[in-house]
């Protein structure tokens, strides 16, 4: 029998984290390994349990769930952790930030329990979770603000055509299926052209791949 995901769930409002650990602990396939309300907390439980996945609120005390994720899974870490993050509408100007200190992704709090399960799932398996509606109109409400990296030059990327069409699309927040019907390709073969460029640019996932593309310019 394969052995429960283990989840950290960190969040300073005891209702929301009373809520999240009973959803997650309901699930056969999942089990809470702790708890705590502040990001230092969060920092030095997942040191001590080695949690599969940290979902990680945003405003907390102590330490804040964006620096408490570059802590856990910034680009500095030698073992980075799987860190989901959880956010509301009125404070979706800190995805961005929470992205790029290397979470792999983010729901929003009002979300249903079955995409938080979901999410929780997603990431446990090394994936990104970016849900395309909501990669719309987050980084891209705020795309205005990513600017090029002055170091770095567009025309100089070693992708393919292809490969850069593909990384247009996850930045526009596409699936999957969806590159390939835009394409008229199979799924395989777009899982493939998503692998070969994270591995020629040295990215973990397609939540950095977004970053990536806005930040040098890809996309606009």
């Amino acid at each position: 029998m394969t052995a429960p995901t283990r989840v950290l769930v960190c969040d300073d409002q005891m209702l929301v984290r009373t809520g999240l650990v009973t959803i997650i602990d309901a699930q056969p396939d999942l089990e809470v390994a702790g708890e705590c309300g502040d990001g230092r907390a969060a920092v030095d439980l997942a040191a001590r349990l080695r949690p599969d996945v940290v979902v990680m609120d945003v405003r907390m005390p102590v330490l804040d769930g964006i620096e408490a994720t570059r802590l856990l899974a910034g680009a500095d870490v030698a073992e980075p952790g799987k860190v989901l993050v959880v956010t509301t509408f009125n404070l979706d100007e800190y995805v961005y930030r929470a992205l790029r200190a290397g979470a792999s992704g983010f729901l929003l709090k009002d979300s249903p329990p079955d995409r938080l399960l979901h999410g929780i799932r997603t990431v446990a398996t090394g994936a990104a979770l970016l849900d395309p509606e909501v990669t719309r109109q987050l980084v891209g409400r705020y795309a205005s603000r990513i600017r090029p990296a002055e170091d770095e030059d567009p025309a100089g990327t070693p992708l393919t055509p292809r490969e850069l069409e593909v990384l247009r699309l996850i930045a526009d927040g596409r699936s999957n299926s969806e590159i390939a019907a835009t394409l008229m390709i199979s799924q395989e073969t777009v899982k493939t052209f998503v692998s070969r460029m994270l591995a020629k640019l040295g990215l973990r996932d397609r939540v950095q791949a977004v970053i990536y593309a806005f930040r040098h310019g890809l996309v606009t």
